[in-house]
This record gives C-alpha cells, structure tokens and sequence, in this order.
C-alpha cells in the first residue's frame, strides 16, 4: 500500500536517556509535526510563537525583541512576514513616536485560531499515550523547568491563573 503521508520511523536508542536528551528529542519531533501542521495556514511555528506574544500583549518591537529572545534581524524579518499577509499592525506609539506597537490584526486572530486548533492536533498526536491528569501534570513540571532554569519566566504564574 503507497502513502502520501510522511511516516516517521521510530528510532531505537541504544542507550538510557537523561530527561534532557527525551526533551531534545521530544522538542525536536514536536517542532517538526508542528511545522507540518502549520503549512496550510502558511505560518511557522516562529511565526505562531510571535503571534500567540504579540496577541497576549499588544507591545513594542523592543519588547518583542526581549520577551522572545529572538535576534533582532530575524524579529525583523518575520513581524514582515506576518505585516505582508495582514497578520498584524505596527503602529506608531503615541507616547513615543519612534517606536512601533506590534499588534495582531482581525486576519491574524482568525489565522492564530486555525493554527491553534493545528497545535492542538499534534498536542494530541503528542501525548496520545497519557492520559488528561498525567498531561496536567506534564505540563506543570516542565512550567517549573521552564521557570526554574531561567529559560523562561512566569509559567508557572500563567497556568494557575483561572481563564
């Protein structure tokens, strides 16, 4: 039987893995999948990244620079991305005109929406294998991690907020 669909072959470790090497490995097949699944909607998972930021916080270019840790080139480059297709608006900021407020636009939100229920398709792709209590509980451990190891900040705040 002939597929179309990429299939991905598991591999076989040789060795016990540290958790850092499963989150190397888990990190990098999630970020493939969530590639694939963002294609339609002509997005990248940096592109997501910047949108789900600037949507939770309409903020300057700056900002945006420092909360996502991202080189300023290349910030440049996809906030360009996102302006072509109508995904956000700079403007100026009346408080200060030489900087530019980042915001998502009407098309943008209807296009993070998409790509949210994408995500969510692979998140369940992802963690097909445990169950609802177990992926809370995933989730709050690596918000410590996260937080813990200064690689982010205020996940843990984030998730015991009510919605």
């Amino acid at each position: 039987m002939t597929t179309t669909e990429p299939v991905d072959k598991k591999q076989v470790l040789g060795y016990t893995p540290s958790a850092g090497m499963l989150l190397v490995k888990v990190g990098r097949a999630a970020e493939r999948w969530f590639g694939e699944a963002l294609k339609p909607s002509g997005l990248t998972p940096r592109h997501l990244g910047v949108l789900f930021q600037v949507d939770a916080h309409p903020t300057s270019q700056q900002a945006l620079i420092e909360s996502i840790e991202v080189d300023p080139s290349k910030l440049v480059g996809l906030l360009n991305d996102l302006e072509a297709d109508g995904l956000i608006v700079r403007r100026r900021d009346p408080e200060d005109r030489r900087r530019h407020i980042v915001e998502v636009s009407k098309l943008g939100r209807t296009r993070l929406e998409a790509a949210e229920k994408a995500a969510a398709v692979v998140e369940d792709r992802l963690f097909a294998g445990i169950d609802a209590e177990q992926r809370a509980e995933l989730l709050g451990v690596l918000a410590q991690v996260a937080d813990r190891s200064g690689i982010l900040e205020g996940c843990v705040d984030l998730l015991a907020r009510p919605d």
